[in-house]
């Protein structure tokens, strides 16, 4: 096969990836090998590629194809999520646009839709993981509402509800008003506000306003026309509607007048009791608290404890319901513009204020969340935080960055029982049964299906027929599907000790953001302790956010998020793949700029034109040079030290310094410096050819190289691969073994010894260009005493262009020498140089410096600085003017020869 002039990533990639698949190459069955097992964090199955997903399967696909390479048993497994909050609002979205609500449909009608909107947008992000690159064991594709998922699921809720662990019961919860379902807490983000402060009017009862007259604290009353009133403060005045009372606390002396009385709600003309709690914050606006108790979770708990009435006034959908009397219908939004302007109307807010502070809001649809009393399902947490925690904390499994364990410590030494319904359709039906006992009371049983719902309740009710049991309508949680992701996907909950869950159990490596180490990590920890009794994964690498090269973080809103798809079609997968690597520091965030992608593409292009410059040479029987076989031979000491440097960032997960540890090697050792040195020599403008022993060892570096960037860039290291060697059909590079021996101590010394060859030759290289000598020239490179590179001759002769070196025993030997790094060896010039322009430029210089030296001088003659000036900075005014005066001592010893010379 010949190669084209120019890298095609487009047909390259296209062809490498089908010849994987037909090959099977991405496939895994348990053998005797070790595994290494890793599972994708299932994206949302209606979703398409960004920005962080590139970064996070790039990483997964790194490790994978390292560990096949390093002769494990790599299974990657993909799969989607079904998202439920998201998934469902989209299929809703598509309904309106017919004209048709979900109110309209029946449950199985609307789940019609949902699936039908599964199947046709469902495959798309992972058909674009494809183009990626990412190697996933197809064949094992999941979703958590597949038969064997949906089953798990079941099976676990009744398993933890018969444990005593799920219950069910009224609580305040995070109610979001667009998705109409309850959230847990760890799906409420709470964000910096700019809002108000609105100062309300609460007058004292009519029948209590003679009792304030009579109390002695008038100096901290307050009073108009149409009486006493108390001040509070509350930055959501739309909720009015549902107070109880207000609440002072006992200790406030500015508010001892309020004991005992009764205020009126202003607009709504509600009386309602004072009474008194610690809770209270006295500083905090003007003391006194109005208490809503079903819309805020602290109010709520000073309802229970002082038994106040619970009002709700909100609809599902945020609107005001029929319980609040005023506002009826409308959005709680546009209440809290139109009731601030109706109370300054009506006389009864005090004053408005500018107020900072944190509003929660929807993970999912990004609207503010309210607080509401609801009845939902519950996962008891602390029996899961005693099981989970332990094993972070000593170690058994591991953070990467460490930092991350005291994030994970202090939700869990805070952990809350967890609200695992949701209610919404599209998702896992909670397996609860509800029926009418013998005594006609409402009961319900948890069975795994309704079969055995039936005969369960049966035995609390005989005469009940299939039809008398009602189905639980709220659906499980997303989270309490994927929670159980590393031990559903080997089938361990229907089949615990199956082979493959055996096998692959637990897994190997986590990737994934630090956003969701409570809604996921954590809980797969959980899961992994509860039905496996170890853990699901031994390490936990945690990417950070993708932001832009301002540090913004990504999105539509500033148009400032790539398409990942228009950055592959642009500079190939390989590229893009190498762009966020070399952004993507692990933990930190990434600051993505798209000129790395073109980095990524112009070092693609550096190794296929490299390819074609060895591939292009011609072979002979002839005898290898010795700059040629010393040559190899630091080469291959340079391959174990640096895959020796990459084996140790790998166990620590600095991936992105793997990467640069490669690319240095390819670009700077390897391009810049071996081949240079074996390339062939041109006579008479013909190129000479190359001994059979140096182009064997060369294309074998190659494979090398190929081998060490596989994972970071799979589909040009296997087009070069393949072109390296004769290849039978079926072989490919990413299960060929990267064999690299141990570096040792010669290996060490070598290229100890090769990086001070290579300083000599940059100091001659430096000289030439110092003193505008042409490259072809050839210079007589002078060793000092003795050459103590004398195994080196011909490298360092080829490399600086030299006639010859020579061993001199005085340094000063040669006036037109310049010393070159060290004083080891030096560069006779002599005539081939400019004298007249070489004193000019050194008189110029020599001016300079007496000038520098006087500053210093004047400097070190003032008594006062001397004096009172730390002796550590007059130390170092010494040292300049010692320095400067040997610079100036040797120029004027130059010029002295220079001149006369001339």
């Amino acid at each position: 096969m010949e190669l084209a002039s120019k890298y095609d990533p487009h047909h390259v990639e296209s062809k490498w990836y089908q010849y994987w698949l037909d090959n099977k190459l991405f496939s895994s069955h348990p053998d005797g090998r070790e595994p290494y097992t890793v599972v994708i964090p299932p994206p949302n199955v209606t979703g398409v590629l960004h920005m962080g997903h590139m970064l996070n399967n790039t990483i997964q696909d790194i490790l994978v194809r390292r560990a096949r390479m390093e002769g494990k048993n790599a299974c990657w497994v993909p799969g989607t999520d079904h998202a439920s909050i998201a998934t469902e609002a989209k299929v809703v979205g598509k309904l309106a646009e017919q004209g048709i609500k979900k109110t309209d449909l029946t449950r199985e009608q609307f789940l019609e839709h949902a699936w039908d909107w599964t199947h046709e947008h469902g495959g798309i992000i992972l058909k674009q993981l494809r183009k990626l690159g990412c190697s996933c064991d197809w064949d094992r594709t999941s979703f958590t509402m597949d038969e064997t998922r949906s089953k798990s699921v079941i099976h676990v809720f009744v398993d933890l509800y018969r444990k005593g662990l799920i219950y069910r019961g009224v609580r305040m919860v995070n109610w979001d008003p667009k998705a109409k379902t309850a959230l847990s807490d760890e799906e409420v983000i709470y964000k910096d506000e700019h809002s108000k402060l609105y100062y309300l009017k609460y007058y004292v009862a009519p029948g209590e306003q003679t009792k304030v007259a009579r109390k002695a604290e008038s100096n901290v009353m307050h009073q108009d026309a149409k009486g006493y009133y108390a001040v509070v403060a509350t930055t959501r005045p739309e909720t009015i509607m549902g107070d109880s009372a207000m609440c002072i606390n006992p200790e406030d002396k500015k508010n001892t007048w309020l004991k005992g009385l009764h205020v009126i709600v202003p607009l709504v003309n509600r009386e309602i009791p004072v009474i008194e709690d610690s809770y209270v914050d006295i500083q905090f606006g003007t003391g006194c608290l109005k208490v809503t108790p079903a819309h805020d979770v602290n109010d709520h708990m000073l309802g229970l404890k002082h038994h106040l009435e619970t009002i709700d006034i909100f609809n599902n959908d945020g609107t005001i319901s029929e319980a609040a009397g005023l506002y009826v219908g409308q959005d709680r939004m546009d209440v809290r513009k139109q009731i601030a302007i109706d109370l300054e109307k009506a006389g009864l807010m005090e004053k408005v204020e500018d107020y900072d502070n944190k509003v929660g809001f929807s993970e999912r649809t990004n609207v503010p969340i309210e607080p509401k009393l609801s009845t939902q399902w519950f996962l008891k947490m602390q029996h899961f935080a005693d099981l989970a925690l332990p094993p972070v904390m000593n170690d058994e499994i591991e953070f990467f960055p460490k930092k991350y364990k005291n994030t994970y410590k202090y939700w869990l030494e805070n952990i809350k029982d967890w609200c695992i319904s949701r209610q919404l359709w599209w998702g896992h039906r909670i397996p609860a049964y509800y029926f009418t006992t013998e005594d006609g009371k409402r009961d319900f049983i948890v069975a795994e299906s309704a079969e055995e719902a039936l005969r369960l309740a049966q035995e609390k009710n005989p005469s009940l027929t299939a039809a008398d049991l009602e189905q639980e309508s709220d659906c499980l949680d997303t989270w309490f599907s994927s929670w159980l992701w590393p031990i559903s996907l080997f089938n361990g909950i229907l089949d615990p000790e199956n082979k493959e869950i055996n096998y692959y159990y637990p897994t190997s490596d986590l990737v994934t953001g630090p956003d969701i180490i409570f809604f996921w990590v954590a809980r797969m920890i959980m899961a992994g302790y509860e039905y496996k009794g170890k853990m699901p994964f031994r390490h936990v690498y945690f990417t950070g956010i993708v932001r832009d090269k301002f540090g913004r973080k990504m999105s539509k809103s500033l148009g400032n998020s790539p398409d990942p798809i228009a950055l592959m079609d642009k500079y190939g997968a390989d590229g893009v793949r190498m762009g966020m690597m070399l952004s993507a520091p692990a933990g930190n965030d990434i600051l993505f700029d798209e000129t790395l992608c073109e980095q990524g593409r112009n070092f693609n292009n550096k190794i296929w034109n490299a390819f074609r410059l060895v591939k292009g040479w011609e072979t002979a029987d002839i005898t290898q040079p010795e700059n040629c076989r010393l040559s190899v031979e630091w080469f291959d000491a340079k391959l174990k030290e640096v895959n020796a440097v990459m084996d140790e960032q790998f166990k620590t997960y600095r991936i992105s310094e793997a990467l640069m540890s490669v690319y240095r090697l390819f670009w700077d050792e390897f391009s810049a410096w071996y081949l240079e040195l074996v390339k062939p020599a041109y006579v008479d403008g013909k190129q000479q050819p190359i001994d059979k022993t140096t182009m064997a060892a060369t294309l074998r570096f190659f494979e090398t190289l190929m081998q060490m960037l596989h994972p970071f860039m799979p589909f040009i290291t296997e087009e070069l691969w393949q072109h390296a060697s004769d290849r039978k059909d079926g072989d490919s590079i990413m299960v060929s073994r990267l064999n690299v021996a141990p570096l040792n101590d010669e290996d060490r010394k070598m290229c100890a010894d090769m990086e001070l060859v290579k300083q000599i030759v940059a100091g001659v290289r430096a000289i030439r260009n110092e003193k505008n000598i042409a490259p072809k020239k050839e210079l007589v490179l002078q060793a000092i005493g003795k050459n103590n590179y004398a195994a080196f001759v011909s490298i360092i002769t080829k490399m600086a262009n030299l006639k010859s070196i020579v061993v001199v025993n005085d340094k000063n030997a040669d006036a037109s020498a310049f010393m070159v790094g060290t004083d080891e060896f030096a560069v006779p010039v002599g005539d081939l140089i400019d004298v007249g322009a070489e004193i000019e430029k050194q008189e110029k210089e020599l001016q300079h410096l007496q000038g520098f030296l006087a500053g210093v001088k004047k400097k070190l003659a003032n008594e006062n600085f001397v004096v009172h000036a730390p002796e550590a900075v007059v130390e170092k005014e010494r040292k300049k003017q010692s320095d400067t005066e040997e610079k100036i001592a040797s120029i004027e010893e130059s010029l002295k020869a220079l001149k006369a010379k001339k």
